[in-house]
């Protein structure tokens, strides 16, 4: 059997990685248009909580009602800074999920047999031709030799992909 050049095998997972990359954005994006419209609403909400403060606190005394309003403010500002990073972070972590998900996919086609003999391969480029290569339970393969470890699943692979995308999903969140 001859084993692809590396070249070969990242060309022939382009595609693959286009096609999960297009679809990270496309999720990712409805992700963080919905957090950034629930963030304008709590802030929205907070702005008209900290009006309806500061028209209190005037009427109790411009000097304590003006620091009373910038502390509510204040609290306001940062509890919707607080539910804007979460919503970001749930966004993240969807968008690792779905690639996961998609990148599992993959089990079910036809290239799936040669992709998991291509996987094979490299783990075994990796660690050595005695090294002990199984199926993992999600599908691609984990490899062991001694005193060293290689995993190819499908997961890992997932998370590989978009860890690699690196300051692209910063953009996720830039409309």
């Amino acid at each position: 059997m001859t084993t692809p050049a590396p070249e070969r095998a990242t060309d022939a997972l382009s595609p693959v990685r286009a096609a999960l990359l297009r679809a990270a954005h496309a999720d990712a994006e409805a992700l963080l248009i919905h957090a950034e419209r629930e963030a304008t609403a709590l802030l929205d909400q907070a702005r008209a909580e900290a009006r309806a403060i500061l028209d209190e606190a005037r009427r109790q005394g411009e000097a304590d009602g003006s620091d009373a309003a910038r502390d509510l403010l204040v609290r306001a500002r940062r509890d919707a800074r607080s539910r804007t990073l979460a919503a970001r972070r749930e966004a993240y972590q969807e968008l690792r999920r779905e690639a996961a998900e998609r990148v599992r996919a993959l089990r079910g086609t036809d290239g799936y047999a040669s992709l998991r003999a291509w996987l094979e391969q490299r783990a075994r480029d990796l660690l050595g031709t005695t090294a002990e290569v199984g199926e993992h339970a999600d599908g691609g393969v984990v490899a062991r030799a001694p005193g060293r470890r290689v995993d190819l699943s499908l997961d890992a692979l997932a998370d590989l992909a978009v860890d690699r995308m690196g300051a692209e999903v910063l953009s996720l969140w830039e409309l």
